[in-house]
């Protein structure tokens, strides 16, 4: 699902960038301005962000530090990757979810809308955080099952670790043999 949903995503970077695009020709050729599409592009951008957030970790592309990270052996660096997730990532996570459930209910109970004149109704705005820190916990817990089950050798790891410098070095091999053809 959250590969899906991760894929799927990205388009709405390109429909912000076109309405922020088409809101700055307006407001520069007709002096015209919309606190509607200028909203509309800020939740674009944050529901692209919030409902990818899930498919990243997913990827194993979210932020560490791999200088360090790459000084450990592979077995230190599930250890590491268990634990920040169990301590840092699912606590977080579900915080947020149990603090944003009543937050949400309550913007749609009351019909919240923008502040800004012309603005837009805000509880689709606070469901998408919702949406995104569900779908992210979600993943937390089957990242923790996948992490338990290569530590144990049920299964092999789906995502090696292999340093930036190391990356680069296999990247520059593949185009070398591609362009030797």
């Amino acid at each position: 699902m959250n590969e899906f949903i991760g894929r799927s995503v990205m388009w709405l970077i390109l429909v912000a960038v076109l309405i922020s695009a088409v809101n700055a020709i307006v407001r520069k050729v007709f002096s015209m301005s919309s606190n509607a599409w200028l909203e509309m592009q800020w939740y674009l951008f944050g529901a692209a962000f919030l409902l990818a957030a899930a498919y990243t970790l997913k990827q194993n592309e979210h932020v560490r530090i791999d200088i360090v990270y790459g000084l450990w052996s592979r077995r230190v660096q599930h250890w590491i990757d268990l634990l920040g997730h169990l301590l840092f990532l699912m606590p977080f996570v579900l915080l947020m979810v149990w603090y944003l459930v009543p937050y949400v209910q309550r913007s749609v109970r009351i019909g919240e809308v923008s502040t800004n004149s012309g603005g837009l109704i805000l509880w689709p705005a606070k469901a998408l955080l919702l949406a995104g820190f569900v779908l992210l916990a979600f993943q937390g817990v089957s990242e923790i099952i996948k992490k338990i089950a290569v530590m144990r050798g049920i299964i092999p790891d789906p995502t090696p670790f292999v340093s930036s410098h190391a990356a680069a070095e296999l990247e520059g091999e593949e185009m070398a043999r591609e362009t030797g053809k």
